[in-house]
């Protein structure tokens, strides 16, 4: 009966052995989440500060040139319009790099919000949408570069964009190949863009 006991009693501090490991490996993983939800949240403020900061630039070089009295300008003038705002915010940006406004702490946010989103349970849905559009592979683009015309565009899966942080009127996401690209869509300029963020669409694109 002793020996019974003993055994039982062996066999119950084993499983606290076990689950007291499975908790600290548990509260660890939750501290890690934790940390990195922080360090994410730090990094989309950083990404939008510098986006504002962009944007200041923007209206600033806008409010230099001749407005458009209204929607209804001829195209011609509308093309001129915007192509005189892209020089001149080439211009005044003309020492520009890749990650200015994608910083390394933003980096990894968004890194983190991708691939969250396609390797979950709506990946299937997120690939879908996308290849819905007409995926580019081949076009690499350069910061403060204007955005090729007759480029299709690649659509932005909505539960991405749901994680993403959400950009002013004057920009918006686009995808090109593996890349991520901050386009101003006023201007038709690359303002910056993410090099190699989105490896597994394309090879689902095959």
């Amino acid at each position: 009966m002793r020996a019974k006991l003993l055994i039982v009693g062996q066999a119950s501090l084993l499983l606290m052995a076990v689950l007291l490991a499975a908790g600290g490996v548990l509260a660890q993983q939750v501290a890690t989440s934790g940390k990195e939800q922080i360090e994410d949240a730090a990094g989309f403020k950083e990404f939008l500060d510098r986006v504002q900061e962009y944007v200041k630039l923007h209206k600033s070089v806008k409010a230099m040139l001749p407005p458009l009295k209204d929607k209804e300008e001829l195209p011609e003038m509308i093309s001129a319009h915007q192509q005189a705002l892209a020089r001149k915010i080439r211009q005044a940006r003309l020492h520009s790099e890749l990650d200015e406004i994608f910083t390394k702490l933003s980096r990894e946010a968004f890194r983190h919000a991708i691939r969250s989103t396609f390797q979950g349970q709506q990946a299937p849905h997120a690939l879908a949408t996308m290849k819905q559009g007409s995926p580019l592979r081949k076009v690499r683009l350069k910061v403060n570069e204007v955005y090729p015309d007759g480029v299709p565009q690649t659509t932005v899966p909505p539960t991405l964009l749901q994680k993403l942080p959400k950009l002013p009127d004057e920009l918006e996401y686009r995808i090109v190949g593996r890349d991520l690209i901050l386009l101003d869509v006023r201007a038709n300029l690359v303002v910056d863009l993410l090099r190699e963020v989105l490896p597994w669409i394309l090879e689902t694109q095959d």
